[in-house]
């Protein structure tokens, strides 16, 4: 137990470097997605824990919280995609690119596992994590992420139903379906 003040000092400076996201500076993340983003992520649950970082929710996405199915001022093709690009900069890749994009390896499942290994560790520093998160306030923050990315991406959906409906090509309307080579031919 000697050693726990000076694990703790440095997972919470490791943990200060850990606000933006790697991939996306832009994109919104919820805590578990920013505990298993990378090892600064995971040691910066605790603070995460105690509402000392917090993610900051996109002007965007607290606009779609409002009302998702708010009408666009114009229905063309170039309004919309002027709307979905900052939603899609905010939530990430909408599942129709990521469906023609990616598919995961094993590799990708034991680095989650690893990741999630860590995040486990760094939670157990807090006793009674879940009352700390309720009392900090943490919990209440969470809720309004998670709330601001679902209308988020229910607001992207529906200007690409909007998109489609116009004739408009992606990003404005999803991408087409790529082909299924299991499926007999028509």
């Amino acid at each position: 137990m000697k050693h726990a003040p000076p694990l703790l000092c440095t997972l919470m400076l490791l943990g200060a470097c850990a606000t933006t996201t790697t991939g996306n500076p832009g994109r919104i993340q919820t805590t578990d997605q920013a505990n298993r983003e990378s090892l600064a992520g995971a040691a910066s649950s605790p603070l995460r824990d105690m509402n000392v970082l917090r993610t900051k929710v996109p002007a965007v996405l607290m606009d779609a919280l409002a009302d998702p199915y708010a009408v666009p001022p114009s229905r063309s093709c170039e309004t919309l995609t002027g709307l979905i690009g900052p939603l899609t900069e905010a939530l990430g890749p909408d599942l129709d690119v990521i469906l023609a994009e990616v598919q995961q390896t094993g590799q990708q499942m034991v680095g989650d596992q690893v990741m999630g290994m860590a995040v486990g560790a760094a939670q157990d520093l807090i006793p009674l994590r879940s009352w700390v998160r309720r009392l900090s306030g943490a919990e209440r923050h969470d809720r309004l992420v998670r709330s601001a990315i679902t209308a988020g991406v229910v607001r992207r959906a529906y200007l690409k139903g909007l998109g489609q409906a116009g004739g408009c090509p992606a990003p404005a309307s999803p991408l087409a379906p790529a082909s299924d080579p299991q499926s007999p031919a028509s």
